[in-house]
C-alpha cells in the first residue's frame, strides 16, 4: 500500500513537472484528465503570480503616502478600460488561436496571432498619446484633488504612457494559452511580476545613482517589467519552440481577420463591463452604511480572490480544450471536457466553502481587529462562500462558451444576471427593505447561481458547439 501511494506521489509529481515546462501540446487526443491537469497548472501559478504582484506593489506604494495611493486606485479605474479591451481581445485571441490549432492549421494560427498583435499595438498607441499628453487632466476627471494631482500625475503618465506593455502581454499570453502553451505563459507572467517586484522599491525610493521617483517610480518598475516579458515573448513566437512559430512573412495586415477578431471579441469586452461596473454600483451600495462595514467588504473580497485564482485557472484551461477540440472536429470530447474540469473546480470551491463558512472571523482578524470590521466582513465571506460550488460551475461554464467562440451567450447571462437582477436585489434589500449590508451579500451570492442554472441550462442544449470562427 505505502508502494502504491509512493508510485502514485511520483506519478503525480512527473505530470506537475510536464505541466510546469509545457511537455504535452495535444489535447485533442488521450487522458482528459490529464489534458485538465497540464492546462490548469501553469494557469493557476500564473493567476497566483498576479495576485502576489497587485499586493506587493500596494504594500511599497502605501510607504509613500496616501496620495500616492490614491493615484494607484484612480489610475486604475482607468486602466479598467485598457483591461477591458485586452480581456475581451484575448478571449477572441484564445478561442481562435485555439479552434485553428485543434484544426492542426498553423498558418492560420500564426496569421490569427500576428493580427491580434497589430490590433493590440493600434489600441494601444491611442491611449498612449492621452496618457502622455493628458495625465493632470485624467485625474481630475477622475475626481483627484490638486495636490494629489501634482504628486501622482507622473505615475499616471507613465503606466497609461505605457499601457502597449498591459496591452500585448495579455494578448500574447492569450495566443500561447489558446495554442496549448500555458507554460510559456505562465513563466513569462513571472519574469514580468518578478523583475516588478525586485524593481519597485528600487525606483520608489531610489538606489544608488537612481533617485527616488516616488508613486511614479512604482509606474516605471512595472513598465519595466512587463515591457521585458514583452520583449520575452516575441522572441519566443519568432524563435521558440511552441506551436505559434511566426517569421517575417507573416506580418502582414489582414483587414478580414482583424474584423472576425474584433467582432468576437466585443462579447467578452461587454462581459468585462458588465461585471466591473456591477461591482462599483455594489461598492456605491455598500458605501451607504459606512467605512467599518465597506472595509469589511473590501476586505472579504481581497481574500476570496486569492482562492478564485485556481478556480480561474481550471476555467481557461476548460476554454482552450473547448476551441481545440472543437478545432479537431471533437464536440463531445470538448463537452466532456467541461464537466470533468467542472467537477474538479467544484470540489476545490466546496472545500473552500467549508473553510471560509467555520474561519470567516479569523481570516478577518489577520487584517483589522476593528469588531464590526471583522463581523461584516465575516458575514460577506461566509454569504458569498455558501454559493462556491455554483460559482464554480459556473465559472468553467461561462469561459467554455468563451473558448468555442460564443462570446454573445455569456455576455447576455451576465446583463440579466448581474444587472436586471443582482443590482436591483441588492438595492431592494440592502436599503428599501432594510436588511443592511446581508442584502448585498445575497444579491451576489444568488446571482453566481443564476448564472451557474442559466448557463448550464444553455450549455447543455449545445448551440456553442456549431459556432464557425
Amino acid at each position: 500500500m505505502t508502494e502504491n501511494n509512493q508510485t502514485s506521489k511520483q506519478n503525480i509529481f512527473s505530470l506537475f513537472k510536464d505541466a510546469v515546462l509545457g511537455r504535452q501540446q495535444d489535447f485533442t487526443q488521450g487522458s482528459i484528465k490529464k489534458a485538465v491537469f497540464m492546462l490548469a497548472i501553469p494557469m493557476i501559478l500564473e493567476m497566483l503570480m498576479e495576485s502576489i504582484f497587485a499586493l506587493v506593489d500596494i504594500i511599497y506604494v502605501s510607504r509613500v503616502s496616501v496620495n500616492a495611493v490614491a493615484t494607484v486606485g484612480l489610475t486604475e479605474s482607468v486602466l479598467t478600460l485598457v483591461y477591458a479591451v485586452a480581456i475581451g481581445l484575448s478571449m477572441a485571441a484564445t478561442a481562435l488561436i485555439a479552434r485553428r490549432t485543434g484544426e492542426k492549421d498553423s498558418v492560420g494560427a500564426n496569421q490569427t496571432a500576428v493580427q491580434v498583435i497589430f490590433l493590440g499595438i493600434g489600441i494601444s498607441i491611442l491611449i498612449s498619446i492621452l496618457g502622455i499628453v493628458y495625465p493632470k487632466e485624467i485625474l481630475a476627471l477622475m475626481g483627484g484633488e490638486p495636490n494629489l494631482i501634482e504628486e501622482g500625475f507622473g505615475y499616471t503618465r507613465v503606466l497609461l504612457g505605457g499601457n502597449i506593455t498591459v496591452m500585448l502581454l495579455f494578448l500574447i499570453n492569450a495566443i500561447f494559452r489558446g495554442a496549448g502553451n500555458a507554460s510559456i505563459a505562465m513563466w513569462t507572467l513571472i519574469l514580468s511580476n518578478g523583475l516588478n517586484i525586485i524593481l519597485d522599491p528600487i525606483f520608489i525610493f531610489g538606489l544608488g545613482p537612481i533617485p527616488a521617483y516616488g508613486v511614479e517610480g512604482a509606474a516605471i518598475a512595472t513598465t519595466i517589467g512587463r515591457g521585458v516579458a514583452v520583449i520575452t515573448q516575441l522572441l519566443i513566437l519568432f524563435y521558440g519552440k511552441g506551436k505559434i512559430k511566426l517569421v517575417i512573412k507573416d506580418l502582414v495586415l489582414n483587414i478580414a481577420l482583424i474584423f472576425n477578431i474584433i467582432k468576437v471579441s466585443l462579447g467578452g469586452i461587454g462581459q468585462f463591463i458588465i461585471g466591473t461596473s456591477s461591482w462599483v454600483f455594489l461598492m456605491r451600495i455598500m458605501s451607504e452604511f459606512g467605512s467599518e462595514v465597506l472595509a469589511g467588504y473590501t476586505i472579504a473580497i481581497r481574500i476570496m480572490m486569492f482562492t478564485l485564482m485556481p478556480a480561474w485557472g481550471m476555467s481557461n484551461a476548460a476554454a482552450t480544450l473547448v476551441g481545440q477540440n472543437l478545432g479537431a472536429n471533437k464536440p463531445d470530447r470538448a463537452e466532456k471536457s467541461v464537466w470533468i474540469t467542472s467537477k474538479y473546480c467544484a470540489y476545490f470551491m466546496g472545500i473552500v466553502s467549508v473553510v471560509y463558512i467555520l474561519f470567516a472571523s479569523t481570516f478577518l482578524e489577520w487584517f483589522s481587529n476593528n469588531p464590526e470590521v471583522v463581523s461584516n466582513g465575516a458575514l460577506c465571506l461566509q454569504v458569498i462562500a455558501a454559493g462556491y460550488i455554483a460559482y464554480a460551475y459556473g465559472m468553467v461554464v461561462i469561459q467554455s462558451f468563451n473558448g468555442s467562440g460564443d462570446t454573445k451567450t455569456p455576455t447576455l447571462i451576465n446583463f440579466v444576471c448581474f444587472w436586471l437582477f443582482q443590482l436591483p436585489f441588492a438595492y431592494l434589500m440592502a436599503i428599501t427593505f432594510d436588511f443592511g449590508p446581508q442584502g448585498v451579500f445575497w444579491a451576489i451570492t444568488l446571482a453566481e447561481i443564476l448564472i451557474a442554472i442559466i448557463g448550464i441550462l444553455l450549455f447543455k442544449k449545445g448551440k456553442w458547439k456549431t459556432v464557425k470562427v
